[in-house]
């Protein structure tokens, strides 16, 4: 009895054993202790945290490698944007540069045109009919009481502007008239000087001076006149300071010493002259009478 007791003992402390052995083995932490049991789960959150901060490290890692190739995406296209742009503004600056040097081209050709036609007037006659009783009204209320002679000129040369030395014209010396004008016949004069170098220069005619042939006459003067010339007339614009006589048949040449010039007709300067003088009788500022025995424009200023 008693060995049937102790082999059924040593069979159930086996059994037992075994099935501890089991236990240990699929669930060890049964047969730890509470400190253990503590230790085995602070090592297994550690574990955890190390898995999950792997993991962490590897999404941001796949996502920095995302991030960089989307930025590189976005410089190649920013990089190839860059390159059309730049291309096409070469050819915008192409474009303009050729435009740039069609205009130069156009303007340059527009340089060596075919000058400005002369044109002339339909008539001295019909044009510049102005009468020495229209020019004399104008005379007496824009120019100066009549001088007696060249004395009485001399004292009273603060009312008048002397014009013998101009740019744009000549005053032929003459015993029957000095070179004064009012103030205002003096501009109408340097305007009229004036327009004909612009004119002739537009028209590619070389430069000529205008001459004047007689300016302010006095009294003395007009009384000399009157025993040899026709047409002069007691009472003169000229005694006024407001009239002056162009020539027309005659021009002082414009050119450096030394250097000549192109031969241009008479006619051809006059008839750019009558355009100016017509103009400026247009424009309300002067009376002209086309003298035919003098050779002369007479003109008083308005």
């Amino acid at each position: 009895m008693k060995k049937v007791f102790a082999r059924r003992f040593v069979q159930g402390f086996c059994i037992v054993v075994l099935v501890l052995a089991i236990i240990k083995e699929v669930a060890p932490a049964v047969a730890y202790t509470n400190e253990e049991r503590a230790q085995a789960k602070a090592e297994a959150r550690t574990k955890e945290q190390a898995k999950l901060a792997n993991e962490a490290k590897k999404q941001q890692r796949k996502y920095k490698s995302d991030e960089k190739g989307k930025d590189e995406a976005r410089q190649s296209s920013v990089s190839d944007a860059a390159k059309v742009l730049s291309q096409q503004n070469s050819k915008a600056a192409k474009v303009s540069a050729k435009e740039k040097k069609a205009l130069k081209a156009s303007r340059e050709k527009s340089k060596v045109k075919v000058p400005h036609r002369i044109y002339s007037v339909p008539g001295y006659d019909r044009c510049f009919a102005d009468g020495n009783d229209v020019q004399l009204a104008s005379a007496v209320k824009y120019g100066v009481e009549p001088i007696a002679n060249r004395e009485e000129a001399e004292a009273r040369k603060d009312e008048l502007v002397y014009i013998g030395a101009n740019p744009y014209f000549v005053v032929e010396e003459a015993r029957s008239s000095i070179p004064y004008l009012v103030p205002r016949a003096s501009t109408l004069l340097q305007d009229i000087g004036k327009t004909f170098f612009d004119s002739l220069q537009i028209k590619g005619i070389p430069l000529h001076k205008m001459i004047i042939t007689s300016v302010l006459r006095t009294q003395d003067d007009v009384e000399r006149l009157q025993r040899h010339n026709t047409n002069a007339v007691p009472n003169s614009c000229h005694q006024y300071a407001t009239t002056f006589d162009i020539c027309y048949n005659r021009y002082r040449t414009v050119a450096p010493p030394g250097e000549e010039r192109r031969a241009v007709r008479n006619d051809t300067l006059k008839w750019v002259l009558s355009e100016v003088l017509y103009d400026m009788k247009k424009q309300g500022r002067c009376y002209v009478k086309h003298e035919k025995k003098q050779g002369c424009f007479h003109i008083t200023v308005r």
